[in-house]
């Protein structure tokens, strides 16, 4: 099984590359028993997202300054 920093590792990865079904399949095994590290996934999406609603609206406004 995976551990915490392992999982932390590759839910990073997975922003960047699609994951393996054997890495997917150890990560939602680790998930399904680890608060902290479902935690971890649901603060990254919302930071993930945060920064992209940011960044869409700082875009559409640089053409007003």
């Amino acid at each position: 099984m995976l551990s915490c920093k392992e999982v932390t590792h590759k839910l990073s990865e997975a922003q960047d590359r699609e994951l393996s079904l054997s890495e997917r399949l150890q990560l939602e095994v680790h998930l399904a028993m680890c608060h902290g590290c479902r935690n971890f996934r649901k603060q990254m999406t919302f930071l993930r997202m945060a920064c992209r609603r940011y960044m869409s609206g700082k875009l559409s406004s640089d053409g007003d300054s």
